[in-house]
Formats: structure tokens, sequence, C-alpha cells
């Protein structure tokens, strides 16, 4: 089997090392997309990825975060355990590169999209969440992160010590939500004039897999940063892509293993936005945190209903393969 993959993040990377491993052919279309200025890579991920790639001192030399200060719905500043780096998306890539020395196949056995555009239909989004990501100077001895929820959205701060520290705004434009603030505000010193603006609301393709194609990634597939699970997500999305394709190249049945590979990443959506509605019900009363909690709701009624309709899974995953659940049972 030849499996052509386009795209570059990290879930490409991780799926493209698995596939080499197993013995797939991969050739790889890498595809440009806007960066992504700071990762915390939380302690789950990172043990993902190291698994994946075999190699227990990968991003040991970053900048290490062991606790977030929250500040939500009105509270003061709790302090929660959290373990996890801060790295870059473009340090990531350094240290996770693409497999180098494929041969472009025209007509690939399987196509793994990583990247827009996609073989299916409109994105499926679970709300209306812009946030804008900015550089930042802080007045902390420490590196940690600090999470506060104020009257028109939220404030992620991450760095700090003798680190970068990076400041992402969830919700309300970011002068407004620093103007509400009463934590993460009088941290920041100097905020840089130059800003990323993305989407961070919970959103999903109506398909994950059809004849000859999965679809991954954060492209594919993404999780509100609330929850910082995102990264590990993604790496589980690529471990699951490509123990379904080995599966199918070891001469399972491709129709049944697509419809488990989407039926797993619709029920890791439905599991995310119920963990989501909580956080969005106690942040705030006004009409913006209203809006998300109903976005939100909606969205898992919608999960609720397609998987409604979906098999039970017929596969479990041990180690980076798939087996039948009668092997197992």
């Amino acid at each position: 089997m030849n499996v052509r993959i386009r795209g570059s993040g990290i879930a490409a990377a991780c799926c493209a090392h698995l596939l080499r491993r197993a013995g797939v052919a991969v050739t790889i279309d890498p595809v440009v997309r806007q960066a992504v200025p700071a990762i915390l890579l939380s302690d789950p991920a990172l043990a993902l990825i190291r698994d994946v790639f075999g190699d227990s001192s990968l991003f040991t030399d970053r900048p290490r975060i062991t606790h977030r200060r929250v500040s939500w719905g009105g509270s003061g500043l709790a302090l929660v355990p959290q373990g996890g780096v801060l790295i870059s998306e473009a340090d990531m890539a350094a240290a996770l590169p693409l497999p180098s020395g494929t041969t472009q196949r025209a007509h690939p056995d399987f196509t793994l999209h990583m990247a827009p555009p996609f073989p299916s239909g409109e994105t499926h989004r679970f709300g209306a969440r812009a946030a804008t990501a900015v550089a930042v100077t802080v007045n902390a001895p420490e590196a940690a992160s600090w999470v506060e929820a104020v009257d028109d959205g939220w404030l992620f701060l991450i760095g700090g010590g003798d680190g970068p520290a990076w400041l992402l705004a969830v919700g309300a434009p970011l002068a407004l939500l620093l103007g509400q603030s009463r934590h993460v505000a009088p941290l920041c010193h100097a905020v840089q004039t130059e800003s990323a603006t993305f989407d961070t609301c919970p959103r999903i393709l109506p398909a994950l897999a059809g004849d000859g194609w999965l679809a991954g990634g954060t492209a594919a597939l993404a999780f509100d940063p609330i929850c910082g699970d995102g990264t590990a997500q993604a790496v589980r999305e690529a471990i699951l892509a490509s123990a379904v394709l080995v599966a199918i190249a070891q001469g399972g049945d491709p129709q049944a293993l697509r419809h488990h590979y989407d039926s797993m990443l619709l029920a890791a959506m439905r599991r995310h936005l119920a963990l989501c509605i909580p956080f969005y019900q106690s942040g705030g009363t006004g009409i913006w945190w209203q809006a998300q909690v109903t976005a939100l709701t909606q969205g898992h009624q919608w999960c609720t209903a397609r998987l409604a309709h979906t098999p039970e899974p017929q596969y479990v995953l041990r180690g980076f393969a798939l087996v039948s659940r009668e092997a197992v049972a």
C-alpha cells in the first residue's frame, strides 16, 4: 500500500512515522498553513509523542510549566497543578520533521487528508469564538499559566520567568477583555501590536472517512483550547489513522475500519463538548457565555444523534495496532 499524506502538522508527522515503521510506503504532500505561535504540550501529550517516536528525551530542554492560576466565574485566583512544556510550532516541526526522500505517486492507494480542502462537506462549527494571540512581556518570576474568565470571554496567559510569554484572548477584542481583567491584565507590561487571529470553537467535518481516504488533524477535528487537550487529540487521531491504514494494508475490511475511525472521532468530539459545557456554564452569566453554552449543547445533541445511527465499535486499539473485539473478548 502507498499512502499519501496531505499536511505538515503534528498529526501528519506522527502518522507518517508510524506508517513507515509498519512498512507502509508514505508520500508526503506538505501544506503550508498559519503556524500557532506557542503550544502548551501537556504531560499526556508529551507522553504520547515520546511513545510514537520512541524518544523519551523529546522537549526535555523546553521551559516547563508546573501550575496554573485560575479565576473563573468571578472567583479569586486558585492554584491548580499542571504539567507541561511551552514550545513554538516551528520548534516542534524541527524536532519532529516529516520524512523526506519520498516519491510522489499520481494514484496513491489511500490518501490521508490533514489539511483542506477535504473530500467531505462543510465543517460543522459549534459556536463562534474568535481568538487573538499576541506576544507579551510578563512580570512573573517563574513560568506558569493564568486563565481568567471576564464578562465577554476569557484570557489565557502562558510563559513568564526567563522565557517568552503569550496571551490568548477568546471572545471580544483583546483590548476589551484586558479592560475587564482583574488578574491577567496587571501581569502584562507590554503587549505587541502584531497578532494572530484564528477560530477556537470546536468543529468537525461531517465525515472523516470515505472510499480511499481518511481526514484528521486539527483542520478536520478541532477542540476548544479551554480543555488543553488539542495536541494530544491530534496525536491520538494520528495513532488511530495509522492503525486503520495498517489494518487495511493487512487485509482488513476497509468499510468496517473506516466506520470505526469515523465513529471513534465523532465520539471523541461528543466527550469534548460534554467537558466544555460546564466550563462555559460557570464562566459567566452574560450574553456571550450563554451563547457558547447553547452552541455547545446543540453540538453535543448533533453528535449524539449521529452516533445513534453508527454500529457498535468492532475494534480495540492495542498500542499502535487495531484488533477485533472478538479476539480480546
